[in-house]
């Protein structure tokens, strides 16, 4: 039962975003006209098909092979590699027939609708559930803030105890210290409480620059508390034997500490084997030597406790959840991009980040949580529209970089051009599939 609730949440994300994204390019193909063979969710090849119906001129229908979807756009050089149809003399309601910036607009309708997606889901989740924080007064009696490396160059130490911004008591630290009333002044205060001492915190006048350095630790944070969610198979942690409701103790002698102090400690360790301590969701404290991954992770999902029945939740209205979950959604595909240059630049390994199909559906998890599923389907919607824009042929963004360069230099790229980039981006693609099956199996087998 489990397996198929995971599998049913996995399918109805799939044929959520794939339709959607198909939908873009459809309408927009059709507001100029332009002609639509096929609307098709999943693939049908090799001419498989679960279903089909035909309505005016487009065949819809639902293929056997879940790896996305597509439409096919008359006189379009696309996935089908159809070079017959560019035999003849273009026809009015093709797509090589209209204006360059028309066909553009079509291309990228698919990674408009992907974002409009995501920014809708998180918008209606933050007005819906609010946003929820930890007020001050709790984070103080649960140990003060941990600071960053970076919040310690500016002179704050994990365990301050922070009072007041400015002279003004605190209720939303993180709230208030990244609210642009705070940044934007020139004195920047923090009044905080050390080892029983009231100090002064004088902060750097470009702290907004310090701020935007982007960093997998935040500047500031709770001292959250934590313990194994979920772990991903094949992992050091998976291969440990480390299981849901495991907590951390120790590394090495060396408390364990709050998520992003051990975080810290990870990332210091990164590549080495470390002795751990762990208490088991059963009781039992055991030891076990884990080889930490290069990037400095164990390869699990952690969920924060130590705060329960202490935080207090913010609700915005309609505009305000738009503002909000624009923003959130801005921060989701930046940190997207983050990950994949650190993969392209051989920082991390990319058998450490990518998550395939398998990986996905294991995100999702064997209980139906509507607020995990729809927040996990507008990140990866999110992701998606990232992942389609990229300048690689059979890709949108691949036939965007073209269409740029007609528009640019006012000469259409050949058919033939445009043929050969398709097989290469096809070729490439494929080979990227196999990858990230070869890394769920290889971590869902343990290897």
């Amino acid at each position: 039962m489990d397996t198929l609730i995971t599998l049913v949440q996995f399918f109805a994300a799939l044929a959520i975003l794939v339709t959607l994204h198909e939908l873009g390019h459809f309408l927009a193909a059709r507001a100029f006209g332009i002609k639509v063979e096929k609307f098709y969710l999943f693939f049908d090849a090799w001419g498989l098909k679960l279903f089909k119906i035909k309505r005016g001129e487009t065949e819809y229908g639902i293929g056997w092979l879940p790896l996305g979807g597509y439409v096919k756009i008359a006189g379009m050089v696309d996935e089908s590699l159809d070079k017959d149809q560019l035999k003849s003399e273009p026809e009015p309601w093709e797509f090589r027939s209209k204006p360059a910036w028309q066909r553009l607009i079509v291309m990228i309708g698919g990674v408009v609708v992907n974002v409009i997606l995501g920014i809708v889901i998180i918008s209606s989740l933050t007005y819906s559930q609010g946003e929820s924080y930890i007020p001050n007064e709790a984070i103080n009696q649960k140990g003060g803030i941990y600071a960053s490396p970076n919040a310690r160059k500016l002179g704050l130490q994990t365990g301050d105890k922070i009072i007041a911004l400015n002279g003004k008591p605190v209720d939303n630290l993180l709230g208030e210290f990244y609210s642009p009333e705070f940044l934007t002044i020139d004195q920047k205060v923090v009044q905080v409480e050390r080892n029983g001492q009231i100090m002064e915190i004088t902060l750097p006048e470009n702290l907004e620059n310090v701020i935007s350095v982007k960093d997998e630790i935040p500047l500031l944070s709770p001292r959250y508390s934590f313990y194994v969610k979920r772990v991903v198979g094949g992992s050091p942690a998976g291969n440990a034997g480390i299981s849901e409701g495991d907590r951390f103790v120790m590394i090495d002698s060396q408390s364990a500490g709050s998520f992003f102090e051990f975080k810290e400690v990870l990332a210091v360790k990164a590549g080495t084997e470390s002795k751990f301590s762990i208490r088991k969701k059963e009781g039992e404290v055991i030891e076990k030597t884990i080889k930490i991954n290069e990037d400095g992770t164990l390869g699990f999902q952690p969920d924060f406790d130590g705060f329960e029945g202490l935080a207090k939740t913010l609700d915005y209205s309609a505009s305000e959840s738009l503002v909000k979950g624009t923003e959130k959604s801005y921060e989701l595909i930046a940190a997207n991009m983050r990950g994949l240059s650190k993969v392209v630049s051989g920082k991390v390994k990319a058998k450490n980040s990518l998550a395939g199909p398998i990986g996905i559906a294991q995100m999702y998890g064997s209980t139906w949580d509507w607020i995990n599923f729809w927040t996990l389907t507008a990140t990866i919607s999110l992701a998606l529209a990232l992942m389609n824009i990229l300048p690689i042929p059979a890709l949108d963004g691949g036939h965007v970089m073209f269409l740029l360069y007609e528009i640019i230099f006012r000469r259409p790229v050949s058919e033939k051009v445009l043929y050969i980039g398709q097989v290469i981006g096809m070729a490439i693609l494929l080979s990227l599939f196999v990858f990230i099956f070869w890394v769920d199996i290889s971590r869902a087998l343990g290897f």
